[in-house]
């Protein structure tokens, strides 16, 4: 009987492991870093922090890409998510070519777009011959800020949206057929049955997929630093910078508890306005 009652406990033992280990422990020393300097309790890093000079525009830019990179990739996922969710042939195929990009890291991703986009890549090879330039135009200088942009969003949108599309396949298929075929009896045209049916029946998934996709947008790194350098400065950057370059532990913590922050925030956020109601959970 004891063994019994034991039982859920040791189940639940190795993740509980896992997570004081590799998260809560980690965590609690970056917290002790942000808010200690010399072994004294003190907000210094943080001051350090904000009167950076690069700060403001560190958290524009990191602001700006989340808000136009989700909503990019939310349209996008929701499409091709319908849109394999309505295959009855060749379903299998077309789910594993659009997740290609999920097999890559955010480097070898940035890495690619950088061929394109380099003064020696594709795109510039490909517009001197066809005779739209003389010579190769430095796309990615730092005279070209919007073209740095562009790269970068382009870049996370091909990189991260089959992530956000895997789970609102998952979503669809959850979806009892039933519905449609009565939305479709009473003559609901395609828009009506996907406003009135889908989107709110997937709503669980796509509450999912909007939170972990807000916070990998926030910890955007490797596909800025390999297109922009520093010159399209994010928060995840300086945290490196803080950590790696200038070796100071307490302000690289700080901007850590700055992301985490913002990260609650939008999903405390995202978990409100789109809550489940009581009735749908029941």
């Amino acid at each position: 009987m004891r063994s019994t009652k034991a039982l859920p406990y040791l189940l639940l033992a190795p993740a509980t492991i896992f997570l004081v280990v590799f998260f809560l422990y980690p965590f609690v020393l970056v917290a002790i870093d942000a808010f200690t300097k010399g072994g004294a309790v003190t907000l210094d890093n943080f001051r350090t922090m904000t009167s950076n000079w690069k700060f403001s525009e560190t958290l524009r830019n990191t602001m700006l890409l989340a808000a136009v990179v989700v909503p990019i990739q939310l349209a996008m996922a929701l499409s091709m998510a319908t849109i394999v969710s309505k295959l009855s042939m060749g379903r299998s195929a077309i789910l594993y070519i659009f997740a290609i990009p999920l097999g890559l890291s955010d480097l070898a991703a940035g890495l690619i777009w950088l061929t394109i986009f380099e003064q020696s890549g594709f795109l510039n090879s490909w517009l001197v011959s066809l005779g739209l330039i003389d010579k190769p135009i430095m796309f990615l200088g730092y005279q070209n800020k919007w073209v740095i942009f562009t790269a970068v969003v382009l870049g996370e949108v091909w990189r991260a949206t089959a992530i956000m599309m895997v789970i609102l396949v998952a979503g669809m298929g959850l979806i009892p057929k039933e519905y449609y075929e009565a939305a479709e009896v009473f003559g609901a045209p395609p828009w009506k049955r996907f406003t009135k049916i889908t989107l709110p029946l997937l709503r669980p998934s796509l509450q999912t997929a909007l939170i972990l996709r807000v916070i990998l947008a926030f910890e955007v790194f490797a596909v800025v630093a390999a297109l922009s350098g520093t010159q399209f400065p994010v928060l995840m950057g300086e945290t490196y910078h803080w950590q790696f370059t200038l070796q100071d532990r307490g302000v690289a913590a700080a901007f850590a508890m700055l992301i985490l922050a913002i990260s609650i925030a939008f999903t405390l956020l995202l978990l409100y306005l789109l809550r489940v109601p009581r009735e749908a959970r029941l």
